[in-house]
């Protein structure tokens, strides 16, 4: 009886081993992690876990009888450390030996650090560890600086901006969240954050005196992939572990998923990397059916979303290269939609409070439909009306 090991149990590598046993696999699944806990959702940490609406119970994926239930055995507090890929076996930091004859790799990211030296704390925030620290300093800090105005640093920002905290944000670029959004939707942050009594530094990088003045500093400058392991193996990397569109490595029995993949996107036109849960759930499950002798390519519509104070923002596609663009909604009540346009053709759509659009602009970007300027500005018209 075969046997895939997976390392890693976020949201990729949990649901790869779920899809096996839904899709009918009946040989040995473990499930490898280096932290303590059992597999847990991480998006929620700069979110409700961080202002307390959530618990550590509540991010679960799962409860332990539903992996025992399903035998899927979970190796929990165990870095995997090398690929034997000759005698397909991986080594454990506790000089552990696992063998396996399929082997999925879900190792995620890691946080660029700060280059910098300070005097003051200097958080990062990624797996639930960083959450609780962070949670434990911010209740004792008052004035905080975050680095980077990204999607973490941002949403960080906003719960201690709503825990009362002095919060000043730090941006080397000329705008807010300037990879990925319109200066239309990055202005609109900006205002509420600043409304929220946040102070903006855009255009800013400060020295490590001046660093020093606050109580905690967080840090959200992007992130690097987890690729170490995978280029020791000999595996091809570049800018991830690469993989073909059935997951698949340069190795026929390895897989990879997730944040640290980087795959031929349709939607980009162009190899990349999506650290986002949509990507990685959607990829663990075509993993899963390629193992099983299933080969579906991987085609999903990529998804983002982020939520800071009354803004929830949820993106569709890939939206860094468009000709044009047309509005649905109401700007001036920060609930509309950008329907983003290629030769004629949409290609992405950002949604403010417009959950509805977000969702049609999925089914539409999915089946290659478009809608013509006029239509997306119409709020009468019925955005999938298209599809039929």
């Amino acid at each position: 009886m075969s046997s895939v090991v997976i390392i890693g149990a976020g949201h990729a590598g949990t649901q790869v081993a779920v899809s096996l046993r839904e899709m009918g696999f009946e040989g040995k699944i473990q499930l490898i992690a280096d932290e303590p806990h059992l597999p847990y959702q991480k998006p929620p940490l700069s979110k409700g876990f961080l202002n307390g609406k959530q618990t550590v119970e509540n991010l679960l994926f799962r409860n332990e009888k539903f992996y025992d239930d399903n035998q899927i055995e979970l190796v929990l507090g165990e870095e995997i450390v090398a690929i034997d890929v000759e005698n397909k076996i991986v080594k454990a930091e506790s000089d552990k030996s696992i063998p396996y004859d399929t082997l999925v790799l879900a190792t995620g990211a890691r946080n660029r650090k700060l280059s910098i030296e300070t005097k003051c704390e200097v958080l990062y925030l990624r797996d639930l560890t960083d959450a609780q620290r962070l949670k434990s300093a911010l209740e004792n800090a008052q004035n905080i600086a975050i680095i980077g105005g990204g999607f973490i640093g941002l949403e960080v920002a906003a719960s201690a901006a709503e825990a009362g905290k002095n919060v000043t944000v730090i941006e080397a670029q000329d705008r807010l969240m300037a990879r990925v959004l319109p200066p239309v939707l990055s202005e609109i942050f900006l205002t509420r954050h600043q409304e929220m009594g946040v102070k903006v530094l855009l255009n800013t990088k400060l020295s490590s005196e001046e660093l020093s003045a606050f109580d905690l500093i967080v840090v959200g400058i992007g992130v690097l992939p987890n690729q170490e392991l995978a280029a020791a193996a000999g595996l091809e990397c570049h800018n991830g572990i690469v993989v073909n569109e059935y997951q698949m490595t340069s190795n026929s029995v390895i897989y990879a998923i997730g944040d640290c993949a980087n795959h031929f996107n349709v939607f980009a036109d162009k190899r990349c990397r999506l650290e986002s849960v949509q990507n990685a759930v959607d990829q663990a499950k075509i993993a899963a059916s390629h193992i099983l002798g299933n080969a579906i390519p991987y085609h999903a519509v990529p998804w983002f979303w982020t939520n800071q104070y009354d803004l929830k923002l949820q993106m569709a596609g890939i939206n860094t290269d468009y000709d044009n663009y047309a509005f649905r909604g109401d700007l001036g009540a920060n609930r509309f939609s950008i329907f983003y346009y290629k030769n004629e053709k949409i290609v992405a759509a950002d949604s403010l409070n417009r959950p509805a659009d977000h969702l049609a602009a999925r089914k539409l970007l999915q089946a290659g439909a478009t809608l013509s300027k006029e239509q997306v500005q119409d709020i009468n018209f019925k955005l999938t009306d298209v599809l039929n």
